[in-house]
This record gives structure tokens, C-alpha cells and sequence, in this order.
């Protein structure tokens, strides 16, 4: 069943956010919005900050100042485990899959945070391939199918807002279209999602906005309905 959500309410607003790795200042006042329902991108080139923008909003900094606003709640001076409790999901880049568990297990295994999480027959209805491996140890899963495992994982614990870092990285193009149809289903779900990804032509076609970073810093933003006329501004902030 779709979930309603009703558009232009702010699920995620980041304002003049630093953040910090020892002594080194990597986010420079980052500011972005995201309304519920919608997902955006962070695009930009390799350490540009938009992997720091994620952990920073989640607190996985050594270091951050300015205001993290989740679904109303300010997140800026709590721990990482309050702030999940906000309604938030990461799916991080290395993926995190307990090699030692099953398939299953490793779903099972985050807390439920919120109530409203998909039960384990939705999530095998959207990831067939995983009830299919759902007791194969966690280290006989493919990139791929442990890249949807990440995925599937957060999809239980009742968090509304997901911010997946690098998704398609190293996966064969079925499993990338897979992926591209698994968020197509959780948007119209009424999920929130904010996507870094490196793979323009995988995030255009799906996200609502476009915030381009650099050195730390948002430099552009640029609607769906602009990617067109813009195509060459893109091009030259990444080099794709």
C-alpha cells in the first residue's frame, strides 16, 4: 500500500553544516533541503564531501557544528543512536554484511526504530533474490546481492528517511536496474531518500533535485525539470 505523505513538508533540513576529521575541516556550510517523499542527489567528484555530508548528519563525525533538523527534530548535539531513533536509515558504501550470519539473520539484525516497518515478506516480495538466498551465509552473497541486503536491512526498522551511500558501485547493470526499480517502489511508498552516487545516468532519471558538491560546499542545485537545459553545467562540475 502506497503511504501518504503530503509533499513540501520538510523531512531533512542541513544548514551551515562543518564538519570535521581531526584537524581537518572538510564541510564548509553545507545547506540543503529535503521535503518528504522526495529524493535527492548529492553529486560531485571524488572527496568532494558527500559522503561526510551523510555521516555528518548522522554524527559519524569526529566533529560538526551548524543544525541537522530530521522530521522537525533538531540532531546537531545528539549521539548517532538518538538520531536513527529520528527515523533515519544508512546504508553506508562498504555495505556491513556479517559474513558469519545468514541472509536472514543479517536482516533480523538492526532494531526496529519506528513502527511501520516493512515485514520480511514485503521485503522478499521487493528482493526475490534474497528470499531465494535467504539462508546462504552472508559471506557466499554476491557484491549485488549483498549490496540489496544493505538495502533491505534499514527497510525493517521503521525509518522513513534513507540516505544510501554509493549503491551501484561495482555491480553488473541487471542488478543496477533492480536497484533502480527497488527505489522507484520506495518512493511511491512515501520513503525519503537522499542518494550519493557516482552513477549520473543511474541517479537522473530518479531523483526530484540535484545538489552539486564541491570542496565541501553546495554549489549548485538543479530541479528534474532543469536537467536538460543544464546538462553542461553538470557535465563540467563532474566530468561525466
Amino acid at each position: 500500500m502506497t503511504s501518504a505523505f503530503k509533499p513540501n513538508v520538510e523531512m531533512l533540513r542541513v544548514t551551515d553544516l562543518h564538519a570535521f576529521y581531526g584537524e581537518s575541516h572538510i564541510l564548509h556550510g553545507i545547506d540543503f533541503v529535503v521535503n518528504r517523499g522526495e529524493m535527492v542527489t548529492l553529486l560531485g567528484r571524488n572527496g568532494a564531501g558527500r559522503t561526510t555530508t551523510l555521516k555528518a548528519i548522522l554524527g559519524l563525525t569526529d566533529r560538526r557544528t551548524g543544525s541537522v533538523m530530521i522530521n522537525g527534530s533538531e540532531a546537531i548535539g545528539l549521539p548517532p543512536h538518538r538520531i536513527a531513533h529520528l527515523g533515519i536509515g544508512y546504508c553506508p558504501e562498504e555495505r556491513g554484511i556479517y559474513a558469519s550470519l545468514t541472509c536472514e539473520e543479517n536482516l533480523l539484525l538492526p532494531p526496529v526504530i519506528a513502527s511501520g516497518g516493512m515485514s520480511i515478506d514485503e521485503i522478499y516480495e521487493m528482493f526475490p533474490n534474497l528470499k531465494e538466498r535467504r539462508y546462504s551465509m552472508g559471506g557466499r552473497l554476491s557484491g549485488g546481492e549483498r549490496q540489496m541486503l544493505a538495502m533491505a536491512r534499514i527497510l525493517r526498522t521503521g525509518a522513513r528517511l534513507l540516505l544510501l551511500d554509493e549503491i551501484t558501485e561495482g555491480l553488473a547493470p541487471v542488478i543496477v536496474q533492480t536497484l533502480g526499480r527497488v527505489l522507484r517502489q520506495l518512493k511511491d511508498r512515501g520513503f525519503t531518500i537522499v542518494l550519493v552516487e557516482q552513477n549520473f545516468r543511474f541517479a537522473a532519471p530518479l531523483a526530484d533535485r540535484h545538489y552539486v558538491i564541491e570542496h565541501g560546499r553546495i554549489l549548485d542545485m538543479v530541479k528534474k525539470e532543469e536537467l536538460e537545459a543544464k546538462m553542461d553545467v553538470l557535465h563540467d562540475y563532474l566530468g561525466v
